[in-house]
């Protein structure tokens, strides 16, 4: 296998546009930093109601990336049968080894009323995470050299309540200049978000005020760290340079 570009941030969906509504804006906001920014999204997310089959679908996702400026990988585990499985963590952890990620962004919760493969793909990432900095199980990973990632963040839907429970570290990220860029990714999505479901993108946008608002700026997106922030500069902190 030839070599890749290491990837500096990879955010992993269960189906394409999770990623998009949940952090698409940061991810926008990270390339325009210069930083290389990946999304792997486990399936391809067909079936679905509109969608005439995968290869649209699968387009829609090209093109979304492209808005973003990011590089996308789609596997092939199964939509609305997603399961947290040995195959499917190594799947997850083999990627994150060809790419080695200095940080991971994940779903942090379940999504009551929405699809279940959200909660299955936080244990898949949970454990592919571990798994990319084993020792010993190559035969498992094609050889590929074990990867540890330094930074392992939670996102959420921006449908979902605005906190996730049980972790301390909750901020969010300024998004004001990236906002359209999000929108227009999600836009991409046609069959996903027709004419009748317009007002995904109201509520979209209205998340991503409320969560600016909290924090002083026009648009925000929420994230949990999995452990304590720390800094070792309290101004720099605060005060650090956008």
């Amino acid at each position: 296998m030839s070599p890749v570009e290491a990837l500096d941030v990879i955010a992993v969906g269960a189906h394409p546009d999770d990623v998009e509504i949940a952090c698409g804006g940061t991810l926008a906001k990270l390339v325009s930093q210069g930083y290389r920014v990946g999304i792997i999204d486990l399936t391809d997310g067909e079936p679905t109601p509109l969608s005439p089959g995968p290869e649209v679908r699968l387009e829609e996702a090209r093109a979304a990336a492209e808005v973003l400026g990011v590089h996308r990988v789609t596997l092939d585990l199964p939509n609305r049968r997603l399961f947290d499985n040995f195959e499917a963590r190594v799947a997850l952890a083999k990627e994150f080894r060809r790419y080695r990620p200095k940080v991971v962004i994940g779903f942090g919760d379940k999504t009551p009323m929405a699809s279940p493969d959200h909660w299955q793909a936080m244990l898949i990432t949970d454990a592919a995470v571990f798994y990319s900095r084993l020792t010993k199980w190559d035969e498992y990973f094609d050889n590929l050299p074990v990867h540890t990632i330094p930074v392992h963040l939670y996102f959420r839907l921006a449908f979902e309540p605005a906190t996730i429970g049980g972790f301390a570290s909750h901020f969010s990220i300024d998004i004001t200049d990236t906002l359209e860029t999000k929108m227009r990714s999600i836009a991409c999505y046609q069959t996903q978000f027709p004419e009748s479901k317009r007002y995904v993108f109201d509520r979209v946008r209205g998340a991503a005020v409320s969560v600016g608002t909290a924090s002083g700026f026009g648009a925000g997106e929420s994230f949990v760290c999995t452990k304590t922030l720390g800094a070792t500069d309290l101004m720099g902190l605060f005060f650090a340079k956008a």
